[in-house]
């Protein structure tokens, strides 16, 4: 088993954009009723819309372990420990506390208890996942995903090995 690390910023505007966040419905929706039914046409194509963007688009899934499905580049580093993956996520949420929007957040004590129990997660093949409000109206999404295999979702395959 290894960790993939993730990260992405920017506007909570985009972050919201929830239908791209999730995998489409293994079932499409039907067919419009007729050339006049505008609601069936939009939703049709909203769905091959998020078919096809869903496993390419950088934000993050509402599922973490989802993140094994988009594209390698995404991935921000790669560990065989799960400590060492804790300790980048450490660094991650350093890099960014002086923007957290919520004072409590930027305390120093919960970031790292934060890391602490991301290492103990990641021990018994758990995946972490932390979300916070930047300066306004930004968002930080960083997550660790176990790979090879997920326990949530052991069928994805990793996607850089």
């Amino acid at each position: 088993m290894h960790y993939h690390g993730y990260l992405w910023t920017g506007s909570k505007k985009r972050f919201d954009e929830e239908a791209l966040r999730r995998p489409a419905h293994p079932d499409s929706p039907p067919a419009p009723a007729g050339d006049d039914d505008m609601a069936g046409k939009r939703l049709v194509e909203r769905y091959r819309l998020v078919k096809a963007e869903f496993p390419v688009v950088d934000l993050p899934p509402l599922e973490t372990a989802y993140w094994l499905i988009k594209p390698g580049r995404l991935v921000r580093g790669t560990w065989d420990e799960p400590k060492e993956a804790a300790q980048w996520l450490g660094g991650q949420l350093a890099a960014y506390a002086s923007r957290f929007a919520s004072e409590s957040d930027r305390d120093t004590t919960r970031l790292a208890v934060l890391v602490s129990s991301a290492a103990e997660r990641l021990c018994w093949g758990g995946d972490v996942s932390h979300g916070f409000y930047l300066e306004r109206p930004s968002f930080l999404s960083v997550a660790l995903v176990c790979c090879s295999p997920n326990q949530a979702e052991p069928e994805l395959m990793c996607p850089l090995r």
